[in-house]
């Protein structure tokens, strides 16, 4: 019997289809585990029993962060890790592991009230990009781009009900490129440039931001093995601002979509990320 790993998500979109597809070739058998079913908290944990470790792919980082606390606590081999979830979920949070380590990131400040918001605006130069602590897929980031406007915007973040969508980050903008990254252990899995549609200036891919392949330099490979160093090997989505000073770390996500990136980079990246969970699971 081929070593079976679980997919903890709350639904099959393309990229848990084409895993589970990939998974055979290479010796693995990838399973759908609905992660609003899996009632775990028993310390033999029956909705993995017979897995031999346990792919988080929850879009939901806080409901991806307790599954894995809960299944490593049960001695279930997981990836992500609890920890690097946990980090990667909380904008604040990563940014400070990262620049801890080393490695560079955007100049931002943290916003808990209105003074806090009002100090941004003396401090950092506009435009500026408004955007919640826990978050993703580009949801709430707001481009600040006049001083009289902006305490008009933040009337909507003092009007959200509970305290953890009130956190936000404030900080420069740097420009409509980015680059996403895929990492699968301590391998650069592929690597594409974003761009914004004419329309909109989030370069996100959830919201149609076009996708080209992008050289993998040296200083791209080192700042992303700084990455892993830091968070734990995984298979993590790295975003990145490319900028005359060199790369700027933005976010990492815990569960990244690839579906762009395998459209781009000339890999077969279902199947590359299969093997990462193979040689980190079995």
């Amino acid at each position: 019997m081929p070593p079976t790993v679980a997919v903890a998500a709350d639904r099959i979109g393309w990229e848990e289809r084409r895993l589970i597809a990939a998974a055979p070739a290479l010796g693995l058998r990838l399973r759908w585990v609905n992660d609003e079913s899996m009632c775990l908290g028993h310390p033999d944990l029956p909705a993995l029993a017979g897995d031999d470790g346990l792919l988080v792919r929850s879009r939901s980082y806080t409901r991806g962060g307790l599954i894995a606390t809960l299944a490593e606590a049960a001695g279930v081999r997981t990836l992500n890790t609890a920890d690097a979830i946990h980090t990667c979920q909380n904008k604040a949070t990563l940014r400070t592991v990262l620049r801890a380590a080393g490695l560079p990131v955007p100049d931002f400040r943290l916003v808990l009230s209105r003074a806090d918001f009002e100090c941004c605006l003396r401090e950092l130069p506009l435009p500026l990009v408004l955007k919640p602590v826990f978050g993703g897929m580009g949801r709430r980031v707001t481009l600040l781009r006049d001083a009289d406007t902006a305490p008009s915007v933040y009337d909507y973040v003092e009007d959200l009900g509970h305290a953890f969508e009130q956190a936000c980050l404030v900080e420069p903008y740097v420009g409509g490129t980015s680059v996403r990254c895929l990492v699968g252990g301590d391998e650069l899995l592929g690597a594409a440039e974003f761009t914004a549609e004419p329309t909109e200036w989030r370069t996100n891919a959830a919201l149609g931001g076009r996708c080209r392949a992008t050289a993998r330099d040296p200083e791209l490979r080192k700042v992303l093995d700084g990455v892993v160093r830091a968070l734990g090997p995984g298979i993590y989505g790295v975003d990145l601002f490319r900028t005359p000073d060199g790369y700027l770390v933005n976010e990492v996500n815990h569960a990244p979509a690839f579906r762009a990136l395998a459209t781009t980079s000339g890999t077969d990246i279902p199947e590359a990320v299969a093997r990462s969970v193979r040689e980190a699971l079995t």
